[in-house]
């Protein structure tokens, strides 16, 4: 064969891959212009990759990305689609900069047998032992079911369009992506808001855990100080109120919301404060009769983790009773007691008992903690406080429910007080609603150096 012939070979294959849908949504991913693809040349049974492989920028940051190819056998796992994405990994392990997995197959080249179960295998260990390493977005772009799913939720964060199928069966009974709120973080309309959503996330995001994100451009909040005092009064009254006071501390419109309509005990998401990413964290004590559910608990423990590996503060905001279970409790006790970046906790509310522990108090590590005036910090309720404590003296008063409540309210003011806590030094603060942007600002400054040096493990045995 001929140079010439060589040469258009090379061409034709290379101008293949550009022609199909997973060319097309890195171009989209990648800055214009900075996209480089590798491997592309590589064949599966005598045709083409069933993934495109290629090093990028993101806005301005470095990242590697794969697509798998629906448009080349449905995307079906190959050998040849394990080592292209094997590479990928490689790259990003020796370079220090993020995956993102854009995710559609049908399922795997069944005729390769056993060389597929490795090949999954190798994927879900590269995936696992990058894992705090470097930020992990998966992208689920079209069907993904069975072990590919399992590899796609072991990302950090996963997105993915509403209504293809995302799951653990293959047996054709379908799961769309909305119905899996405990594995997706982000859903969109299309595949190009995912797209953008995962620009967005890899912008806000350290390249690697010996790195720190970059300050990015920021507006001041749109809700003012003013208005935080006014709406102090509706915490644990209505739905909105926790996404109001988030909107008047975080940078405007910077707030990204994970997992929105699972664990609603708890918000969890990403946002930025004077440019610097942070982490997010608010129960709500709206929902769930004031307490946290497993899921919120589960979505809360794993959000601090991702950000612990990151070094990404965490900043969370208290309004609970406590808990519904003791395994809840210590899956998140242990999740913030073991996270050494720096924490922050402004209590809201209420923070009761292990909620408080867990949270906001010393045992959780917490760096700094402030309340606003109308918290109430107790080891008890003030309804379990009065039963306990005034149940014989309440039997025999003429008007035992008013008795009760002037009680209640007496304790709420004295013992409960945050005055009363922090003048015990078990809280640093306690601050008006409208301080609480400067107060934030003020302790990130404050800790940006922190550093902390832990016992040699090799790993804790967090409550799972």
């Amino acid at each position: 064969m001929s140079l010439e012939s060589k040469l258009q070979e090379v061409s034709d294959t290379k101008a293949a891959v550009k022609n199909t849908v997973a060319y097309d949504r890195l171009s989209k991913l990648f800055d214009e212009g900075t996209m480089v693809e590798f491997d592309s040349l590589v064949k599966s049974e005598g045709g083409l990759a069933e993934v495109v492989t290629a090093y990028g920028t993101v806005d301005g940051l470095p990242a590697y990305a794969f697509a798998q190819n629906g448009d080349v056998t449905g995307g079906a796992i190959s050998k040849a689609q394990a080592r292209k994405i094997k590479k990928v990994y490689d790259f990003a392990a020796k370079t220090g900069a993020p995956v993102i997995g854009i995710y559609d197959s049908q399922g795997a080249r069944l005729k390769q047998g056993g060389a597929i179960l490795a090949a999954y295998g190798d994927m879900l260990l590269w995936s696992s032992s990058l894992s705090g390493v470097v930020p992990q977005i998966s992208v689920i772009a079209g069907t993904c079911v069975g072990t590919n799913a399992l590899i796609a939720s072991c990302a950090d964060i996963v997105i993915a369009v509403k209504d293809v199928d995302f799951g653990i069966e293959t047996n054709g009974s379908e799961r769309k992506s909305e119905d899996v709120g405990e594995s997706v973080h982000i859903l969109t309309k299309n595949i190009d808001d995912a797209l953008a959503k995962a620009r967005t996330l890899v912008a806000m995001l350290p390249s690697n855990n010996l790195s720190v994100a970059l300050n990015a451009e920021y507006s001041e909040p749109t809700v003012s100080g003013d208005e935080l005092d006014a709406v102090s009064a509706a915490v644990g009254t209505e739905t909105r109120v926790i996404s109001y006071i988030i909107a008047g501390i975080v940078d405007e419109g910077s707030l990204v919301d994970f997992q929105t309509g699972h664990g609603r005990s708890v918000l969890t998401g990403l946002a930025t404060v004077n440019g610097q990413t942070v982490g997010v964290v608010s129960t709500r004590s709206r929902y769930n009769s004031g307490k946290m559910d497993a899921n919120g608990a589960a979505k809360a423990a794993r959000f601090v983790r991702f950000c612990d590996a990151f070094s990404i503060p965490v900043i969370t905001l208290v309004d609970t009773y406590g808990f519904e279970t003791v395994r809840d409790a210590a899956k998140l006790m242990h999740a913030y007691a073991e996270a050494t970046t720096v924490k922050m906790a402004i209590i809201i509310g209420a923070a009761y008992g292990p909620a408080f522990v867990a949270l906001a108090g010393r045992a959780a590590n917490a760096d700094f903690t402030v309340a606003w005036p109308n918290a109430v910090i107790a080891p008890l309720a003030p309804e379990t406080f009065t039963a306990i404590m005034y149940n014989d003296e309440l039997k025999g008063v003429e008007d035992p429910v008013a008795k009760r409540a002037e009680i209640e309210d007496d304790y709420r003011n004295t013992l409960a007080s945050p005055v009363a806590a922090a003048s015990e030094g078990y809280i640093d603060d306690v601050i008006a609603p409208a301080d609480t942007r400067s107060a934030v600002v003020a302790a990130l400054d404050m800790l940006a150096s922190k550093k902390v040096s832990r016992l040699p493990k090799k790993h804790s045995n967090i409550q799972l």
